[in-house]
């Protein structure tokens, strides 16, 4: 029956599949290649024939989802990273070691992006964000759908009498191995959003308020204030909150060797909920310091209530696009 429904239905469901994992629902797609690739080893003389057409399919439906996420970051710039950032089960602090990829290998990053938990979904729109030509982009997204489309049909091609055993229990499990698999899918997403809920309660306890910042440097009591943000994040947004200073939390042993503890610090970053201030001031205070805030809606937060921003110098022009920028050396 699996054969069947495999040979009649499987290029179709393996487009829809894929098409949707790359728009971004919460979806595995490698499943179902896997699976083609073990019914075509089975049955090379039906299944079989539709090797190459479903991999084309899958490259395919992984473009037309890519383009669009890529046409978004285009269009809305970091709004959509930010979006990205706000829907994300992982940690904002994950996002910003996608960015910091990014940034540094450049549009090249998309032959490997889908092996890469999450590097996928925040580096295509900052293709378009950063202005990486269409046709340019189009080029590396096609080489890694194909690698990433074809490591699934041969690893099932591979392991396919074992796939074949495993849904030969299934099968004898009935309806009970589908609604298990189903829970643990939604048993995963949940723990993974409560973690995170759990860690933005942990953290939100102290903030500054954008007003008290500028109250005390309009007294002349101006804190420290660091800005976290990555460098390919302050390109897309080439502002800052005037005197503040360039920091990355990589560096927290050289920060600590630098300043008195007891001078007051204020962190700001363009993550929502401020995540990556409040882990940074975490393990500032952890360090001695006394008196270290996360600004409350960081950047945004302070350009939104009409409070000056200074212009970053040497921001590229926006005509020049990221493909063109030599990446940093190693």
């Amino acid at each position: 029956m699996l054969h069947d429904l495999v040979e009649q239905y499987g290029p179709a469901l393996v487009f829809v599949n894929v098409l949707a994992a790359s728009l971004g629902l919460p979806v595995p797609a490698m499943p179902s290649l896997v699976l083609f690739g073990a019914m075509a080893a089975m049955h090379p003389g039906s299944v079989g024939t539709q090797l190459m057409p479903v991999l084309v399919l899958s490259i395919f439906a992984t473009l037309i989802g890519d383009s669009a996420w890529y046409l978004a970051g285009r269009m809305y710039g970091g709004n959509t990273l930010k979006a990205i950032c706000r829907l994300s089960l992982s940690r904002d602090t994950c996002v910003k070691k996608t960015e910091r990829f990014f940034g540094r290998w450049g549009v090249r990053v998309l032959t490997v992006a889908k092996f890469v938990p999450g590097l996928s979904i925040v580096s295509i729109p900052m293709a378009g964000a950063m202005g990486a030509r269409y046709r340019t982009f189009l080029t590396y997204d096609s080489i890694g759908a194909a690698l990433w489309s074809g490591t699934g049909l041969i690893i099932g091609a591979l392991f396919a009498r074992q796939i074949d055993m495993l849904f030969a229990m299934a099968g004898r499990l009935g309806r009970t191995a589908a609604l298990v698999a189903v829970a643990l899918l939604l048993l995963y997403a949940a723990y993974r959003w409560i973690r995170r809920r759990q860690l933005i309660a942990k953290l939100a306890t102290q903030r500054i308020e954008v007003d008290e910042l500028a109250a005390l440097v309009a007294a002349g009591k101006a804190p420290v204030v660091f800005d976290i943000r990555s460098a390919e994040k302050r390109a897309l947004d080439p502002f800052v909150i005037p005197g503040s200073q360039f920091a990355d939390e990589r560096q927290l042993d050289e920060i600590v060797a630098t300043y008195p503890h007891n001078q007051k610090v204020v962190i700001y970053c363009s993550c929502p909920n401020e995540i990556s201030a409040a882990w940074m001031a975490k393990q500032m205070n952890e360090a001695g310091f006394a008196d270290v805030l996360p600004l409350r809606g960081g950047m945004e937060a302070w350009r939104d209530s009409g409070k000056t921003v200074d212009a970053l110098p040497g921001t590229p022009p926006p005509d020049v696009a990221v493909d063109d920028i030599a990446p940093k050396a190693v």
